[in-house]
């Protein structure tokens, strides 16, 4: 079953009923243009941005998007991405691209305009949906981008070389296109980076997206008068698969913009949520505030917040311990899972298994788990192995890419380079990570492409970027640099180098020695780690 039949069923059981709302309680309402203009006109009556369609409306814009597309010749098969930050168009989107039984290919807002290229030529995608903070991006290589593409706007004042989102639908039929799709055609590409740092195209079935919405409505329990705080962006397969728990259940949520912890508390008071995941940070820093008084959950409606979880990246137990002192009734979820797997939830906690926080969980629903060595043997409990996940939410293959795709899935098996153990309960926790990805604040960040750029600087002989423990980001980077010899450089001439990077991948530490490499010419990250004290923050928990 298509998740797209559950919108069509909501549309007719619930078509009234509001569906999502977006907010944004940094920002004046839309009438108002500016903070100073909303304080002219009534002073002190400060409105937040507030938006929000029924499911009926919901369902109708899906639908005139995907009569759109198909009257500009998209059809099964072809692909069409989304790069555009958070707001109410950008499921109707997505799920207007899923009713032509095109694949939807959405893209990593942080993407620059070099990668925006790249990735649209990875997956060879025939249109791109994108939103007004990517004018300039997409500019930069519109003439390469528009080659047999269809460029579409989405907002005010569209830029020459696009085409207006609102004038393409404005005429467009809202009833169903009909296009006959099974759980056996594709559904979405999302992309993801091997340690390499270049990302691979994900290529999943509509099984996996129905999976997906279906496992986490059980997981989470979530129903009708549940209410769902998504902050996080919609391209992450978290937001979006956790936000379809209420899709599945027919129930509202709140797409929220900003992350600081008077925003959200008062989102969750406002709209009287019941199920927010947050990430580490968030968490983190709200627990901060309430510890130094700045923030007091009494001034906040909250008794409706029923269930906080987290993922994205490994979690603290010292820090759930924390929330329960102020959230004692709160139910607790953490959900461990990857693109790959469709997102979280291949291997979850469950909200039964509190007392096991520190571990990532046992295998979710219709989801199996093994732990095997090198030999591709399963080792016995206690032991430490990669961590291997087998479901219907696999994907497929890595697109145009057999010789990736044949590394990391096996027998149904996927490998998924994170090494973990199992313990006499069958709870399973993550040890170390194959992959140096380093997870900072949820957001994934490839050593070798800081590596490479910081390689340009004319002073620095040899560079290792690996991750270091963080209370509140998970890890932070930390640049290791060996100077040429003869050279002087200091960490403030560093700094300045790397005001070229975007904001999230620069470095948080600098530090000045030598780099290990073995007799093959590999750098020792692990030795490095060893040194300057980067041991998993959670494997270290897990044996204290």
């Amino acid at each position: 079953m298509p998740v797209m039949e559950y919108l069509e069923r909501n549309a007719k059981l619930y078509g009234n009923e509001v569906a999502l709302i977006e907010l944004n309680p940094e920002e004046p309402d839309s009438r108002r243009k500016t903070w100073k203009e909303a304080e002219l006109i009534e002073p002190n009556r400060f409105e937040p941005y507030r938006r929000e369609i029924t499911w009926s409306i919901f369902n109708e814009k899906a639908n005139r998007f995907a009569n759109m597309l198909i009257e500009r010749g998209i059809k099964k098969g072809d692909k069409v991405a989304i790069i555009m930050y958070n707001c109410l168009e950008w499921l109707p989107i997505y799920f207007g691209i899923l009713k032509t039984g095109a694949i939807a290919v959405p893209f990593n807002f942080r993407y620059d305009a070099d990668e925006i290229l790249y990735c649209a030529e990875l997956a060879e995608v025939d249109v791109i949906v994108f939103g007004p903070a990517f004018i300039g991006r997409i500019e930069q290589h519109a003439e390469r981008l528009s080659k047999g593409r269809l460029l579409i706007y989405v907002g005010d004042g569209c830029p020459l070389f696009a085409e207006s989102y609102r004038e393409l639908v404005a005429d467009c039929s809202s009833a169903s296109p009909e296009i006959e799709i099974t759980d056996e055609d594709y559904g979405a590409i999302y992309f993801s980076s091997g340690t390499t740092g270049f990302p691979k195209a994900i290529l999943h079935k509509h099984q996996s997206l129905t999976q997906a919405a279906q496992m986490e409505q059980k997981h989470h329990k979530t129903g009708r008068d549940d209410t769902f705080l998504c902050i996080p962006p919609l391209y992450h397969t978290g937001a979006k698969f956790h936000w379809m728990g209420s899709l599945v259940a027919g129930s509202k949520a709140v797409l929220l913009k900003g992350t600081k912890p008077k925003t959200i508390l008062e989102a969750v008071s406002s709209e009287r949520c019941t199920i927010v995941w947050l990430l580490v940070p968030w968490a983190q820093d709200i627990l901060d505030m309430f510890d130094s008084g700045e923030l007091d959950p009494k001034n906040y409606h909250l008794d409706q917040w029923r269930l906080m979880h987290i993922g994205a990246q490994p979690v603290p137990p010292s820090l759930i311990k924390r929330w329960k002192e102020y959230f004692p009734n709160h139910e607790y979820d953490t959900n461990y899972g990857l693109s790959e797997s469709t997102g979280p939830g291949c291997v979850h906690l469950g909200v039964e298994n509190i007392h096991k926080v520190g571990a990532i969980g046992i295998p979710g629903y219709r989801w199996e788990c093994k732990i095997v060595n090198e030999n591709n043997e399963i080792v016995k409990q206690g032991d430490v192995g990669e961590l291997c996940v087998k479901g219907p939410g696999v994907m497929t293959c890595y697109y145009n890419n057999p010789e990736a795709t044949a590394e990391v899935l096996k027998d149904g098996w996927l490998y998924t380079g994170d090494m973990a153990m199992q313990d006499k309960d069958g709870f399973y926790f993550l040890v170390d990570r194959k992959k140096d990805v380093i997870v900072s604040g949820g957001e994934n960040i490839y050593p070798v492409q800081i590596e490479d750029f910081l390689r340009q600087n004319q002073k620095i002989k040899d560079v290792a970027v690996i991750g270091l423990s963080d209370r509140r980001l998970g890890e932070k980077t930390a640049a290791i640099i060996e100077i040429k010899d003869g050279m002087e450089c200091t960490k403030e001439e560093i700094e300045e180098f790397c005001m070229g990077l975007p904001r999230y991948k620069r470095p948080k530490e600098i530090i000045f020695d030598e780099i290990p490499r073995n007799a093959t010419g590999k750098i020792e990250k692990p030795a490095l780690r060893k040194r300057y004290g980067a041991d998993n923050l959670v494997a270290k928990e897990v044996t204290e």
